[in-house]
């Protein structure tokens, strides 16, 4: 899992790249922590473009994602998600909590 991040004015994206299954969740949680932490944006964008494949674990960066950016009173948009990223957070009614594009 890699993750770029890219931070000017308060807004905050993170282009995740590789797989986030369960090992890639990991680390993708512990670098978007440290991202949130520094620049305390009020706008977070997840770009999905790069993830070859994701499972559930992936819901967890996004849930995890939405808990940190509600208490910044921030928003979050997740974007760039593949058919099958799609599937699994349709599945778990993700787009209900979160708007995805």
């Amino acid at each position: 899992m890699e993750i770029q991040v890219k931070s000017a004015d308060r807004n905050l994206l993170l282009e995740l790249g590789g797989e986030l299954d369960h090992h890639g969740a990991r680390a993708a949680l512990r670098e978007m922590e440290e991202a949130l932490d520094a620049a305390l944006p009020r706008k977070l964008v997840l770009d999905f473009s790069g993830v070859t494949f994701m499972d559930s674990s992936g819901i967890a960066v996004i849930l995890r994602a939405r808990q940190k950016m509600q208490l910044l009173d921030g928003s979050l948009l997740v974007r760039g998600v593949s058919p099958q990223a799609r599937r699994v957070l349709d599945a778990a009614g993700v787009s209900r909590l979160v708007t995805i594009k």
